[in-house]
């Protein structure tokens, strides 16, 4: 039984940009968004400033207290950290930084080779957008662990200026995390945009779909060319490395021929000689140096002959 052939992917989504230059001007804009986010999460990794934000809003009333965890330790009762309050957080965002600027320098290597096609573009920034919007959920997330002060919304930080913090040296830090957070959506509406982008290169038109089936076809018959040179035994193998329609390869030129001397006929496949060659050939230097020396010599006897006669008379 025979399997039938999956379609290829190329038949379904176009395996290529309208205009490959638009994304470069994306990885221009997406650039300068990753390394502020990487510095930003580097800098509030290792709870350099989380501790005492939740604590200035406790101090305020915002929210809980980072000393609620020591009662409910001494009390011998469970105690479950914010999520907003917690390292899991900032290790997370600190995770996505660095895989932001991966991502950027993958893309472009990627990107150049034609690797990068919109069905994949798609795909990954779709999925860069949902870990980006759970680090911005639960940035701004609730903290309801103390009935006395409920913090239903985003923390104090977000919600409101950073004047209002309790210690003045918690201000700078106020704006490290708001800035964090405004950038953490910028992001997320520029993998958007990027993703609208994608999914609007995998939509084809007609004209792209009239031009595949014209290169499929063409495929379809330089493979049935192939097969069919293969299986006639009377034609040569080298018959499959020309496409069908291209000139054969010429014959031996006529100076291939074997050239005899028997024969006048077989003079004329010299052309040159005949060109060259006249009724009266040029003497050589031997000949015309002894036909000289006996034209003198034969002067000579006469002059000689002719003096004697006269002496004689």
């Amino acid at each position: 039984m025979r399997i039938p052939r999956i379609p290829p992917f190329r038949e379904f989504f176009p395996t290529k940009w309208r205009n490959h230059n638009t994304m470069y001007i994306f990885m221009a804009v997406e650039l300068p968004l990753t390394i502020i986010i990487l510095t930003l999460t580097g800098i509030a990794s290792h709870d350099l400033y989380r501790t005492k934000l939740w604590q200035d809003g406790a101090d305020n009333g915002f929210n809980s207290s980072p000393t609620d965890r020591l009662y409910a330790a001494a009390n011998h009762r469970s105690y479950t950290t914010p999520i907003v309050w917690s390292s899991f957080i900032t290790e997370y965002n600190l995770v996505l930084g660095i895989l932001s600027v991966f991502m950027w320098i993958t893309k472009i290597p990627v990107h150049i080779l034609h690797m990068l096609t919109p069905p994949l573009s798609a795909f990954v920034h779709a999925g860069m957008i949902a870990v980006w919007c759970y680090s911005a959920r639960y940035q701004a997330g609730p903290d309801m662990s103390d009935p006395e002060h409920p913090q239903p919304g985003a923390p104090w930080y977000i919600a409101k200026k950073c004047s209002v913090a309790a210690h003045k040296e918690d201000v700078h830090y106020c704006n490290q995390a708001k800035a964090l957070f405004v950038f953490s959506i910028i992001i997320i509406f520029y993998y958007f945009a990027v993703l609208c982008l994608s999914l609007r290169n995998c939509i084809m038109t007609k004209e792209e779909r009239e031009e595949q089936a014209e290169r499929d076809e063409e495929r379809k018959t330089m493979k049935e060319f192939e097969e069919f040179v293969l299986q006639s035994p009377g034609l040569p193998r080298t018959a499959s490395l020309r496409q069908p329609g291209t000139m054969p390869m010429p014959g031996k030129p006529p100076f291939h021929k074997t050239v005899t001397r028997d024969t006048d006929a077989s003079s004329s496949d010299l052309p040159l000689r005949q060109h060259f060659s006249s009724p009266n050939p040029r003497r050589s230097m031997h000949q015309e140096s002894a036909e000289s020396l006996s034209g003198h010599m034969a002067q000579s006897q006469t002059s000689f002959v002719q003096t004697s006669k006269a002496r004689a008379n």
